[in-house]
């Protein structure tokens, strides 16, 4: 048994937890407006510039080939980074992760194309796709986990969901940049040297990440859990095991209920904002500012729901709410592709923000309902295993399987029911779950674990806040 902390680790007081999550949402915002600008470019332009001795379809397949690469470097990241952020801490693996991202991105806006380097150009791409993907990996867990451990169980859900809108503010970010330089500079201009501006700006935007990340401290409860296991040290205890090999003996459930969850918020996510931009072109015959417009008012929206969900999982419970949004993305999906048939900017638009707003409602509790599962020491390593090895499965061949759906069928009715299938398996993983909303982080110890994740039914012994 660990031994017991002398005295719990204090909650951050609140002007403290407005740094802590400010600089958890910086990092976060910075680092997925890289990784979806990846995404947008791989829709609009990629397929041009580096595959450019391809059918159009099949160079867009390619590209968001190389698009599904970065997934796959996702679960290697959440292994790195989980172990060395339960073994050093949160904030040092959260500052490499963000260094990592941003440079590689950076990296992208100077890389020659296929026209100036030939058939390198692809591999350079996919390369700095995989530094990408490694880096995101590690990145998530730490960002949720930080702010996760620095308040208390009453109102954890809103809080930890604040990092979650990095994704939308990064997506937000992304969309609008590429929105500005479709509008302003002609298609030849754009594909010729505009579409290497964002990628630039990334230098920019990472030094503002890295100031503010800089600021703030280590978790309290990590801090503790640290000091445990030095006085299990100086006691000759026995060692403790890798993180890794920890999770999966005592939270191997946990982690199937995470990866499970993950999937139709992940898939649909990738459907809603990445696949949309080909299918609006193509099967819609809408110009790309108008897709590019949609998806950046309907992020803006995103944004500001996602800490609403948040808040109201502290009050009902992580999974009614996930619940929520898993069952409304399935019953939207042949809406969603209706309303884009009709042509019109203002159903395209509708279209895209319900699917978010469903979207929210699975994404604003994940980061507090995948830290509450696990114990302090193996909490970065299993929150980011279950979030990312479902990645690799889920959003990495999501914009991939529905590009080749329609151009296998022609029609948005297999994707719909590929959307459906994913939701299905999300409501049974959260309806096989144990509801963890009242979970004193620092009582979640790897016997805890244990008994609320070996299928035996019996409750954990936690205490509420």
């Amino acid at each position: 048994m660990a031994a017991p902390a002398s005295a719990p680790p204090p909650s951050s007081p609140p002007s403290n937890l407005r740094r802590i999550v400010a600089a958890s949402l910086v990092g976060t915002t910075v680092e997925w407006y890289d990784f979806f600008l990846y995404g947008s470019a791989a829709a609009l332009v990629f397929n041009k510039l580096f595959f450019p001795d391809s059918d159009p379809l099949v160079g867009t397949l390619l590209s968001f080939l190389t698009y599904a690469v970065g997934f796959a470097a996702r679960p290697i990241g959440a292994l790195v980074f989980g172990h060395y952020g339960d073994r050093l801490g949160r904030k040092k693996l959260l500052v490499l992760s963000l260094l990592m991202m941003g440079g590689a991105t950076f990296a992208i806006g100077l890389l020659p194309t296929h026209a100036t380097i030939g058939s390198a150009a692809p591999v350079l791409l996919t390369v700095l796709r995989l530094v990408q993907g490694f880096a995101l990996g590690g990145e998530w867990g730490g960002a949720v986990l930080l702010v996760s451990e620095h308040g208390d169980a009453k109102r954890r859900g809103f809080w930890a969901s604040w990092p979650q809108t990095g994704a939308p503010a990064g997506q937000l970010l992304a969309t609008a940049v590429l929105s500005v330089l479709t509008a302003v500079l002609s298609e030849s201009a754009f594909e010729s040297w505009g579409w290497r501006i964002p990628f630039l700006l990334s230098g920019v935007l990472v030094l503002l990440g890295l100031w503010i990340r800089l600021s703030v401290d280590e978790s309290p409860v990590f801090k503790a859990a640290l000091a445990q296991a030095a006085e299990r040290k100086a006691a000759a205890a026995p060692a403790e095991k890798m993180p890794l090999v920890a999770v999966l003996r005592h939270h191997w459930r946990d982690v199937l209920i995470a990866m499970g969850a993950r999937m139709a918020e992940n898939i649909s996510y990738y459907v809603i904002t990445a696949f949309i931009l080909v299918y609006a072109t193509t099967s819609a015959d809408l110009s790309k500012q108008t897709a590019l417009n949609a998806v950046l008012i309907a992020s803006a929206v995103h944004f500001g729901v996602i800490p609403l969900w948040g808040a109201l999982s502290d009050r009902i419970g992580r999974r009614p709410v996930y619940l929520v949004g898993a069952v409304g993305v399935a019953l939207w999906m042949f809406p969603f592709f209706a309303l884009i048939d009709s042509r019109s900017f203002g159903s395209l638009l509708l279209a895209v923000t319900v699917g978010l707003i469903f979207h929210g409602a699975m994404y604003a509790p994940q980061a507090a309902f995948f830290a509450e599962m696990f114990a302090t020491r193996m909490r970065y390593s299993g929150a980011s295993i279950g979030a990312q090895f479902s990645s690799v499965a889920a959003g990495a061949p999501a914009p991939l399987i529905a590009t080749a759906l329609l151009a296998d069928f022609g029609s948005s009715t297999p994707i719909s029911l590929y959307v459906i299938a994913a939701s299905l398996l999300t409501v049974l993983a959260v309806v096989c779950a144990k509801e963890t909303r009242s979970r004193d982080l620092a009582d979640i110890g790897p016997e805890e674990g244990a008994r609320a994740g070996d299928g035996t039914g019996r409750p954990a012994d936690v205490r509420s806040s």
